[in-house]
């Protein structure tokens, strides 16, 4: 288990307990939070506990508690290793004002969602920010109970939240609908170019 690690002259501490100092960075306890849970509705938070489920951030531990493996219900994910998983985690830790990932763990506190919003810094719109949902991913016996809907809600919150002045994704068509349910609207045609 890393332990949490504090800041020295010349270093910084983030609000999740990550020290960097210029590129180098130090890795955070495994149950720390990526951010702060202050950042997740109250309102979904609750909904979901009603029905005896959890919401918070992503933590390093995670990677032993079915986060890959929730992932894999969208894309392929590989073979990462505990220690590759860790590297990531604390690169993105260490910007934890850019990612934003959340996941959904039932009673038995095995992740069965997973969403992400990423935060783009912008020159346009004043400066602004815009936030960008990306891997949604709810378990296949669990889906069918709002968990999809609830990961979009609290992504959405965080990216207001944060001060980003929209939100966006991209999404297939065939899920076109379920995004409308969550308030979003068609506003342009993705394009990809995949290397």
């Amino acid at each position: 288990m890393a332990e949490l690690q504090t800041p020295t002259e010349g270093s910084q501490m983030s609000t999740n307990g990550v020290v960097s100092k210029g590129a180098e960075m130090q890795t955070v306890g495994d149950n720390a939070d990526l951010f702060s849970e202050s950042l997740i509705s109250p309102a979904v938070k609750a909904s979901l506990q009603e029905v005896g489920y959890t919401i918070r951030p992503l933590r390093r531990s995670d990677y032993s508690t079915g986060y890959l493996d929730c992932l894999r219900v969208l894309t392929t994910v590989g073979e990462p290793s505990q220690t590759a998983f860790n590297e990531r985690y604390d690169f993105m830790a260490s910007r934890n004002d850019t990612y934003y990932i959340l996941v959904i763990c039932d009673s038995a506190s095995k992740v069965v969602g997973t969403g992400a919003v990423l935060v783009e810094r912008k020159f346009i719109h004043n400066m602004g920010m815009v936030g960008h949902i990306e891997d949604i991913a709810v378990d296949k016996n669990q889906q069918g109970k709002k968990l999809g809907l609830r990961i979009i809600q609290a992504l959405d919150y965080v990216a207001e939240k944060v001060g980003c002045y929209k939100c966006i994704l991209d999404c297939s068509e065939a899920n076109e609908g379920f995004y409308v349910k969550c308030g979003f609207k068609r506003a342009g045609l993705e394009m990809a170019h995949y290397y």
